[in-house]
């Protein structure tokens, strides 16, 4: 008796998450292929003047993919469910599932495993793919680019040392105008090394070239003789230099970690990183709020039909939601907001107002 009463529960558990996956996958692929278009309209002529042809364009859509569809996937959740609910409200299959017994938070219910696999992809794809892919791309343009010198200087700090870089070159493995500023275990500077240039090798590390240094003592500075060459004594390796001239690249969870803890150079405050980390894990969380946001669409009147406004509604919520959660993200990364105030209040608010509009359609 309980295994033929558990058959049609593991037959519309497959049915309803096949249904949504396809579709948000498709949602996905338009979304990312527009963002690629008009990615590809900005970047192309740059492309060609570096004569890289028809093969750097498929290399930059290519490595710019996962970061497009990290950043397509919420809106592809949204429309992808708001179509699957829609064509099966139109095709009177809501209808039926109510007719034997199917309740909407049970409904709900059977669309949660889905939605959860596709957050977790989209964990994964935040935290391992889009940092490499774009860690890849910002060292190819790099060291693609034949005008270096046009690069943004940049701060970091990296345990006692603070270090200011006038640009990188070659994918990171030279470096130009490098000044390196070392404190002592209280904070007071100790030493200053300006170097013209630092390059990398496998075999010998950073070597520091044409190097003036001014050592520091109470409130007296001596200024020593200049060096050709100088060992930098640093654990960074090139794409650690190509990740901190980048402005807010994706970060993998071990590589903020480490940065909160001061393993790690970093350029941007830990509330930032705090905030991201956050974010990053609530993913799957965001999800089941725009597919909570999303249900209210099998109640569209069987008479209404196509012209029924309740989807345009569930999605102008649904984008709401979206930009609600960027501007308090936003509001976090200036240091306005703590982390969790950056991340957590949108969830719950917007649970709460798709909650109530249920409630409301159920009670009719």
């Amino acid at each position: 008796m309980s295994q033929s009463s558990s058959m049609p529960r593991h037959v519309l558990l497959r049915y309803l998450s096949m249904a949504l996956l396809t579709r948000v996958i498709f949602c996905g692929a338009v979304l990312v292929g527009l963002l690629e278009i008009l990615a590809l309209l900005e970047q192309t002529t740059p492309i060609l003047q570096r004569h890289l042809g028809v093969q750097g364009i498929l290399s930059f859509a290519a490595m710019r993919a996962p970061f497009l569809l990290a950043g397509a996937l919420p809106l592809s959740v949204l429309i992808g469910a708001l179509l699957m609910l829609t064509q099966m409200t139109l095709a009177s299959e809501i209808a039926i599932l109510r007719a034997c017994g199917l309740s909407t938070f049970g409904l709900y219910k059977y669309l949660i495993p889905a939605t959860l696999v596709i957050g977790f992809a989209g964990v994964v794809l935040d935290d391992q793919v889009t940092p490499r892919s774009e860690q890849a791309l910002a060292a190819w343009w790099n060291r693609t680019d034949p005008h270096p010198e046009n690069g943004h200087a940049f701060w970091f700090h990296d345990g006692n040392r603070i270090a200011h870089i006038g640009y990188t070159s070659d994918g990171g493995n030279m470096l130009t105008k490098v000044d390196i500023y070392i404190r002592d275990a209280s904070g007071r500077l100790q030493q200053i090394l300006h170097a013209k240039s630092a390059d990398y090798t496998h075999t010998r590390g950073w070597l520091l070239h044409n190097v003036d240094s001014i050592t520091v003592e109470g409130e007296k500075t001596t200024r020593l003789p200049s060096v050709q060459d100088m060992s930098w004594d640093t654990s960074l390796h090139p794409w650690e230099f190509i990740r901190l001239s980048a402005e807010n690249p994706p970060l993998s969870s071990t590589t903020i970690l480490g940065m909160l803890r001061g393993r790690l150079p970093s350029h941007t405050s830990p509330g930032f990183l705090e905030a991201g980390l956050l974010e990053r894990f609530l993913r799957p969380a965001s999800l089941l709020v725009l597919l909570l946001i999303a249900l209210p669409t099998i109640y569209i009147p069987p008479r209404t039909g196509t012209r029924s406004w309740v989807p345009v509604w569930c999605l102008g919520s649904g984008l709401l939601f979206i930009i609600v959660q960027g501007m308090l993200r936003a509001m976090g990364n200036a240091g306005l907001l703590p982390p969790a105030i950056a991340t957590i209040p949108a969830l719950i608010i917007f649970t709460l107002g798709a909650i109530t509009v249920l409630l409301r359609n159920e009670t009719r």
